[in-house]
């Protein structure tokens, strides 16, 4: 959730390696607030059910992103609030770390403003997904204020993303819209339906069913042993 004020890769011999071989543990602070944890899950659950037949993508929040085997220490780069890498096996990681994944960056990147973090999403954090990720598209959303905002990589730079009339952002990399709805950021589909949780799936079904039990009943017909 934060960034060191110097990004800078060190350009020397191998002595300069500064992580081991092998798999990295995640180095991230704790979330600002509940409302930051709920957005992080709520795209995940969200994400993964539409996505649930498919085993060629990695989806996860609030995960460090090791760049270059000369970086500097962890602790001047946090990962992004939540982001997505297409062309890559579905599996758990303890983090994400790109030489070891065929040097595959986030597709697409979503920061999640804070008082303590928002010049640095808006900022510098945007630059360097721009210039040393080309991660093709950076969304960022308040969960407070609301404040939504995307940008597309065209000729290596960063585009505002327009909004539709619903004030939806079409994301090429998903194939989804980002959109807010009942003051969360959701997805929705390229027909306008939104991408439900795993709960709202299920209450979905109860209503159906529940509507079917009463029809039935209308013409007359026992439910209780169907």
């Amino acid at each position: 959730m934060s960034v060191a004020k110097d990004f800078e890769i060190i350009e020397s011999t191998a002595e300069d390696v500064i992580f081991p071989p092998g798999e990295l543990d995640s180095d991230e602070p704790p979330l600002e607030t509940e409302l930051h944890l709920r957005q992080i899950i709520l795209l995940l659950q969200c994400l993964e059910l539409c996505w649930q037949d498919r085993n060629d993508f990695y989806a996860v929040g609030n995960l460090t992103i090791y760049y270059s085997q000369r970086q500097r220490k962890s602790e001047d780069f946090r990962g992004p609030d939540f982001f997505v890498v297409l062309g890559t096996e579905r599996k758990p990681r303890k983090s994400w770390v790109v030489w070891h994944e065929n040097g595959l960056y986030p597709n697409i990147i979503i920061e999640l403003l804070s008082d303590s973090t928002a010049k640095v999403d808006r900022g510098l954090k945007k630059q360097i997904y721009q210039d040393t990720f080309h991660t093709p598209e950076y969304f960022w959303f308040d969960p407070e204020s609301l404040e939504f905002a995307g940008f597309r990589l065209i000729d290596s730079t960063y585009q505002p993303i327009e909004p539709n009339d619903q004030g939806w952002m079409w994301s090429q990399q998903l194939e989804l819209y980002l959109g807010i709805h009942e003051q969360k950021l959701r997805f929705f589909t390229v027909v306008g339906l939104l991408v439900a949780t795993p709960m709202e799936v299920a209450q979905q079904q109860t209503q159906r069913v529940e509507i079917l039990a009463a029809k039935l009943r209308e013409l007359g017909i026992d439910t209780d042993n169907i």
